[in-house]
């Protein structure tokens, strides 16, 4: 059977079966039954938080339908052809429809059709459609009694995409030391759905997870890292509990000292049968990844 203590965190939704950061795709996660949703924030210009992983809307995953009012590109344009999300405000974001495959060598299962509850929903969600929607999941007859009550316990872990080398990708003149708007942001959102138990918060940028570890607020924190290991006792002091690797920095002995210190282990993102198994026989503790499909059949193998 299934080992209910491996955290199985569904990346991007599933990734690997729906367009990223997609209702959809969320939904496709929900009814495989993950143990957390893992998904990334940014904010809009007039502070909304939504949930895309790049800072930008490119053509290899969205295109602008319906009528609302494009963007003026002279005001906006940054990097070449790049619209920056945090130049956008929420209603230009939702002119915008997500549901190319980038890398169709690579998601060659990815596919567009429409869910039973979101639909054919593909674009880009705020934080607070994702909580509501994972809440009307809770409650419909579409699915079954094991679907909604997996759903009604399901964990979030949702990612600052703040980078320290490039403030305008997130632009509120965060100053590294006390909550930006974009923390406080989505605290307030956590809040007002009363999911502070459910939630994980992750970042690259460990001042965002220090930030709001300093303010006293009943979450778990994940450092992610990538390409190298960080001091553990530090990212405990900034207030992680869990660290969250590239699957590739792994050894049993980085995870035996972690776990040593009281850090739980997950890693990202880890699609392939051969890693999965290694990581699992050396005791991570959760694995993120695209194929949420892949990874519970082969636990219950």
């Amino acid at each position: 059977g299934q080992d209910t203590s491996l955290d199985i965190q569904g990346h991007r939704g599933a990734r690997g079966i729906k367009p990223e950061n997609t209702l959809p795709s969320f939904e496709t996660a929900l009814d495989l039954g993950v143990n957390t949703l893992e998904l990334d924030l940014h904010l809009t210009r007039d502070y909304v938080v939504v949930v895309w992983h790049d800072d930008h809307i490119t053509n290899d995953k969205c295109y602008l339908v319906g009528d609302v009012d494009a963007p003026n590109p002279d005001s906006l344009i940054y990097q070449g052809d790049k619209l920056l999300i945090s130049q956008l405000t929420w209603e230009q974001l939702r002119g915008y429809r997500c549901d190319r495959n980038p890398d169709p060598g690579q998601f060659s299962e990815q596919n567009t059709d429409p869910t039973p509850l979101a639909g054919d929903n593909y674009g880009i969600p705020s934080l607070a459609m994702v909580f509501d929607f994972v809440e009307q999941y809770t409650q419909s007859e579409e699915k079954t009694q094991a679907q909604r009550a997996n759903a009604a316990d399901i964990r979030f872990n949702i990612e600052t995409k703040r980078k320290p080398d490039n403030p305008k990708a997130i632009g509120d003149g965060f100053d590294g030391e006390t909550l930006g708007i974009f923390e406080q942001e989505i605290l307030n959102i956590i809040d007002t759905h009363h999911l502070f138990d459910q939630v994980i918060i992750q970042s690259f940028d460990h001042r965002s997870l220090q930030v709001m570890h300093q303010e006293d607020v009943p979450i778990t924190f994940a450092a992610l890292t990538t390409r190298y290991i960080p001091d553990f006792a530090l990212l405990i002091e900034q207030g992680a509990s869990i660290w969250s690797p590239n699957y590739r920095d792994l050894t049993p002995d980085l995870i035996d000292e972690a776990h040593g210190i009281g850090l739980r282990v997950i890693p990202w993102t880890v699609n392939e049968r051969e890693p999965v198994d290694m990581l699992i026989a050396w005791g991570v503790d959760g694995i993120i990844t695209d194929y949420p499909n892949r990874l519970l059949e082969w636990i219950v193998e």
